[in-house]
């Protein structure tokens, strides 16, 4: 295990973080760990990693330990080299509690593919505490995007992430705002040189085309929830989003504006204000 101070935004101090590598089911999943008290898992969106967290997790309250995850086959995590699916991602979670020794209830934060899995754990018994959910669409593809998906898809894995996959990412990911600010666009462009380019395609294939519509087991969800959707990404509307907590009992929906898919790096003090709201209520 790696240990190193980061800055901390929130009180002008460091962070004491370290990183580990966990075996599971969908190879090693690279975590970062800092904070000491409720275990608390923070799993990112599709094409980033756990560095899209950063600037949040100083805003978030202590006395717990975050376990920031870059998802399987991205950043730093091994690459992958099967196609798997969202329940796949939710086995490998489970793996990855285990092989860190958290055997208690979580506290989740997901973002997009990390809400998507939250979902599959939330609707299981005793894994998660809470399910926080941030832009995270309960049905799946639509098809004029699984069309163009599938169009980039050969680009992505003969090149990578460079010319018009590296701009529909970006077009995906921030609003035109968030992506002309050169610190966030940074902090996606970095996430999406990190995996090798097979294990990057296989990852889109598993863990978006290959994605269901869980919008029939949401009812199966019984922890407290909260869904987080932005005022500017189309397959996840404020709409859509209290539709997903209707049908969750006692789930709680909110939006945030200025944003697209990354919520948390694009607003992250909004976020989380909404995080630690939600939170204090558990207690």
């Amino acid at each position: 295990m790696n240990h190193r101070n980061v800055p901390n935004a929130g009180s002008g101090g460091t962070l004491d973080e370290s990183a580990t590598s966990v075996r599971t089911r969908l190879g090693r999943l690279h975590v970062r760990s800092t904070g000491t008290g409720t275990p608390t898992v923070l799993w990112s969106s599709m094409f980033v990693d756990s560095h899209t967290w950063d600037r949040m997790i100083p805003l978030l309250p202590t006395g717990r330990r975050y376990l920031l995850v870059d998802p399987p086959g991205l950043g730093r995590s091994e690459a992958l080299d099967h196609a798997s699916d969202i329940t796949g991602a939710a086995d490998a979670a489970t793996d990855l509690l285990d092989g860190l020794g958290v055997h208690d209830p979580v506290d989740w934060v997901g973002n997009a593919f990390g809400g998507h899995v939250g979902f599959t754990l939330a609707a299981r018994q005793g894994v998660l505490r809470s399910l926080v959910a941030i832009s995270s669409p309960a049905q799946p593809v639509a098809p004029a995007l699984r069309r163009q998906i599938s169009i980039l898809l050969p680009i992505l894995r003969a090149a990578g992430p460079v010319g018009p996959v590296r701009s529909a990412v970006l077009t995906a990911m921030l609003t035109d705002a968030s992506a002309a600010d050169d610190a966030i666009r940074r902090v996606v462009e970095e996430s999406m040189g990190r995996p090798t380019r097979r294990s990057m395609a296989l990852a889109v294939r598993s863990f978006i085309l290959n994605r269901v519509d869980v919008t029939g087991e949401l009812p199966d969800i019984t922890v407290p929830s909260l869904f987080v959707s932005s005022d500017d990404r189309g397959d996840w509307t404020p709409q859509d989003a209290q539709a997903a907590a209707d049908l969750v009992p006692g789930a709680e929906a909110v939006v945030v504006a200025g944003a697209r898919t990354l919520v948390p790096l694009e607003q992250p003090e909004e976020v989380a204000a909404h995080v630690r709201r939600f939170w204090d209520r558990l207690t």
